[in-house]
């Protein structure tokens, strides 16, 4: 199966459409698209393809997913930079590469389909695996970390900040009295504890049991919401006039912060009651999505991974002051 074929960008036609308008040449030479969260590469290789005289900067924490998205890229080598890092490192990658300010920013949040298709990542629930979770795989904390040292509540406070998971208490209580039996190790027996700790009710119209608590993991062990925060005022402040950002979203507390972010730099920053806004203090970007766009449901139905896709985006109309 070749690459294209093994993974399916998200409203891929919809974040085309969306910064491509952004990505013509400039005076200064071909306009920079940032691609934060680079995975397989999907959206980044329509793009160069729909912007030909566009630089891609992409960037990735995970190496696999850099050299598979480099063999994707190889015709486009010319104008793509691929760097290995964090999309909350973004500043200094771009100061590094002398790009201080761009043209266009794609955020793709949540999980590559390279770490979900891998069991050995421990990201899935369907299947036994080691708890890793790490999407780098070189810092210390893993999942399996998080359930075998974190108290009672701290792990109820990641569950039900992260997972939205309205039995955190109950579960963190479980898993602290069954490590004391015997350490996690792997997936299948953390299902089945939180299948055992999660009333039969619920268990019945709520989902899958264990779907809360492994997203609330994932984001514990790799800091996501916080580099998410980090990330999104970085990206603005890099954008040139008119430069516009595109971020897909996959659960609502990464929406919800996207969303907040957008709103607040979509109206001014002047004291209340003045009679004229001064220059510098009006709106700084201008939103490009009414609300959140969702996938149809044609797309959602084909793609499975795609039915929870959250859509904003915003074009950058006036400088800080």
């Amino acid at each position: 199966m070749s690459l294209g074929e093994r993974h399916t960008p998200v409203m891929l036609t919809e974040v085309v459409s969306l910064l491509a308008p952004a990505l013509d040449p400039t005076p200064d030479g071909p306009a920079i698209l940032v691609d934060a969260t680079l995975g397989l590469a999907g959206h980044a290789e329509a793009l160069l393809r729909a912007c030909p005289e566009a630089h891609l900067v992409g960037l990735d924490r995970d190496p696999q997913a850099l050299a598979l998205a480099a063999e994707r890229l190889r015709p486009f080598a010319e104008r793509t930079t691929l760097v290995e890092a964090v999309y909350d490192e973004l500043p200094e990658v771009l100061d590094r590469l002398g790009h201080p300010r761009v043209q266009g920013v794609l955020l793709d949040l949540g999980l590559s389909s390279l770490q979900i298709d891998q069991p050995e990542r421990g990201f899935a629930y369907a299947v036994d695996a080691p708890l890793d979770m790490r999407m780098d795989g070189k810092q210390l904390l893993t999942a399996a970390e998080v359930l075998n040292t974190y108290s009672v509540r701290d792990l109820a406070r990641v569950l039900r900040t992260y997972g939205e998971e309205r039995f955190a208490d109950r579960i963190a209580r479980r898993v602290v009295s069954e490590r004391e039996r015997a350490p996690f190790t792997t997936s299948a027996r953390l299902v089945d504890v939180l299948r055992d700790a999660i009333p039969m009710a619920t268990r019945k119209t709520g989902g899958h049991p264990a779907k809360r608590t492994f997203q609330a993991l994932r984001i514990e062990v790799n800091a996501e919401l916080d580099a998410l925060e980090s990330v999104l005022p970085s990206a603005i402040a890099a954008l040139t006039l008119h430069g516009r950002i595109a971020v897909l979203a996959y659960h609502s507390l990464e929406d919800r912060l996207v969303k907040q972010i957008l709103a607040v730099l979509s109206h001014d920053s002047a004291p209340r009651n003045l009679p004229v806004v001064p220059a510098g203090y009006g709106p700084q970007l201008t939103l490009l999505t009414r609300g959140a766009q969702r996938p149809s449901a044609e797309e959602a139905e084909a793609n499975p991974r795609a039915a929870s896709a959250r859509l904003r985006a915003a074009m950058r109309i006036e400088e800080a002051a």
